[in-house]
């Protein structure tokens, strides 16, 4: 089966549910191919709350044809070559992992631009802050993101926020006073959820449970974005995994063949591809379609597809504080430290940004579960048991420390052709390894966690031994000026094929210390003017 369209979006995360609905606006035929199926959020909400362990895929089905990294199981489905374990995970339905993440939506810093220039580390974008703080705004109306209008985070700004600020918690609050004074200056998290209701959508309801999913969808999710899309024409197929990129002798994209869960093939014939996969699904697709006309993989004249894989590796701590501070309410994180991501000493120090949590030790221990058995197999019972359970919960604290991580060529996705889903696709391959420079980070992240606990108050506190995983999955098809050193232009272009485009983290050429969904969904509302000019040719 042939179907033709004038454009076509792999991928309906952020990146590409954006991206359909730009095209779609501007007149043009749009198919919106995704490999995983629909979502019911009542259904995913109950298995949420039957879980246990409650991890970021709890409330989601593994799908036998287009599964997923789990955070319980690192090797199930990535086969891990490196140093070490590389852990983050991502969700293959429509809305993509937006189902699952915090809704933490910040900027990059101008110095995030310029690693190379300012201090001689990386390289550069080949765009500057001022370039992208235009789409900045675009992006934060379109995702609806709450912000203190007072508070531009080191990222000036040339539009208030859409809304006014998700309201710090009192957990916050406390962190706050503690903390005043010190150093580390507690700010406001601007934020993809709406902190005042609308027509469509509710405010938040502090349901705590942003990861795995909101059960009311105040949190945005690209689901919002795929409905708009198909409202505007825009022609989604569920459940259907692109599986090889054929390209003529002369670079352009031909055709995408896919296969269907019920076993049915065909392909879509498009004078443009988007590839908006995040940056796994990304290069496992174009390293598989290896072909005469491109015999190292689709855009990898360079050799750069799958290079340079990157995360903000996390130190996470946690502590029992000497006052109640109420936590296991509001969303999972409404406030930072974000300084640190503007340090002058980055030449030999990652930048850094601190979230403090709102949901206690649930990351770290899974509480509040686990610490009413580990209470109950103490032996305690009754208002006893209560009594315990109250007084420890409500003093439940814990931050994260959010470091950077430089591209390094060795840190990749290569294809593992001994295992193959039954989409056929190859399985996942990594090699991974923390270099020093971020390893220098996670230990003045642990020092600068006992600093901020001593000034809190604690009567005791812990750190994760590892690294933890972040989900920001990043690098692995970067941007640049130079085709010899990069996947894509600034445009999100595939240097090797006219009408090939990339969209998502992939295309980052660094990752800063900020949390990357804003930057995606900025890139992308970007890059609709060059693809739709590319229509036109």
């Amino acid at each position: 089966m042939d179907i033709r369209t004038e454009a076509l979006i792999i991928g309906s995360g952020v990146a590409g549910a954006l991206l359909a609905c730009e095209l779609a606006r501007s007149g043009a035929s749009v198919v919106l191919m995704e490999a995983g199926p629909r979502v019911d959020r009542a259904e995913a909400v109950k298995r949420f709350h039957a879980a246990y362990p409650k991890t970021p895929e709890s409330a989601y089905r593994q799908s036998e044809f287009t599964p997923h990294p789990t955070t319980e199981n690192p090797h199930g489905f990535y086969a891990q070559k490196g140093a070490d374990i590389f852990n983050s995970t991502y969700l293959r339905q429509v809305g993509g992992t937006t189902w699952h993440w915090l809704g933490t939506a910040i900027r990059l810093v101008p110095d995030d631009f310029r690693l190379k220039s300012l201090f001689g580390l990386a390289v550069d974008w080949p765009m500057s802050y001022e370039e992208l703080e235009p789409w900045y705004c675009k992006a934060e109306e379109e995702l609806e993101v709450s912000g203190d209008d007072a508070d531009d985070l080191g990222s000036p700004r040339s539009a208030p926020y859409p809304l006014p600020a998700v309201q710090q918690s009192f957990l916050d609050l406390y962190w706050k006073k503690a903390l005043r004074g010190s150093g580390f200056d507690v700010r406001a998290t601007p934020q993809a959820r709406r902190s005042q209701a609308s027509s469509s959508r509710p405010s938040c309801h502090g349901s705590a449970s942003c990861i795995p999913v909101c059960p009311i969808q105040a949190k945005y999710d690209a689901t919002i974005h795929v409905a708009r899309a198909e409202r505007l024409g825009v022609r989604l197929l569920a459940e259907t995994c692109a599986t090889f990129v054929e390209c003529r002798e002369d670079g352009r994209v031909e055709a995408v063949r896919f296969k269907r869960r019920d076993g049915s093939t065909g392909r879509v014939l498009a004078r443009i591809v988007v590839v908006a996969a995040n940056a796994m699904e990304t290069p496992r697709l174009l390293l598989a379609s290896r072909s005469n006309e491109c015999p190292e993989g689709v855009a990898n004249r360079s050799g750069q597809l799958g290079r340079n894989l990157m995360d903000h590796p996390i130190q996470l701590s946690w502590a029992l504080a000497r006052d109640p501070v109420w936590p296991y309410r509001g969303p999972g994180s409404t406030s930072g430290v974000e300084q640190f991501r503007r340090s002058s000493r980055r030449a030999t120090e990652s930048a850094l940004r601190f979230e403090i949590g709102n949901e206690g030790w649930t990351w770290p221990t899974g509480a509040p579960e686990s610490t009413a058995r580990d209470l109950a197999m103490s032996g305690l019972r009754a208002q006893a048991l209560y009594a315990a359970l109250e007084y420890q919960t409500s003093r439940h604290i814990r931050i994260a420390a959010l470091t950077e991580q430089l591209p390094l060529e060795e840190n990749r996705v290569t294809l593992d052709w001994s295992r193959t889903e039954p989409t056929g696709l190859p399985g996942v391959q990594i090699s991974y390894r923390l270099d020093g420079y971020t390893q220098r980070a996670l230990v003045n992240a642990r020092r600068m966690h006992e600093e901020m606990f001593q000034r809190v108050g604690v009567t005791s506190f812990w750190h994760k031994d590892d690294a933890q995983a972040a989900g920001h999955i990043m690098g692995t098809a970067r941007m640049g000026d130079d085709p010899a050193q990069s996947v894509v232009d600034k445009n999100l272009r595939a240097h090797d094929h006219r009408n090939l485009f990339l969209v998502g983290a992939a295309v980052f050429p660094t990752g800063g210390a900020a949390n990357p969904t804003l930057t995606i969904a900025a890139l992308a509302l970007r890059a609709a003017r060059p693809i739709l000019s590319a229509l036109a040719e």
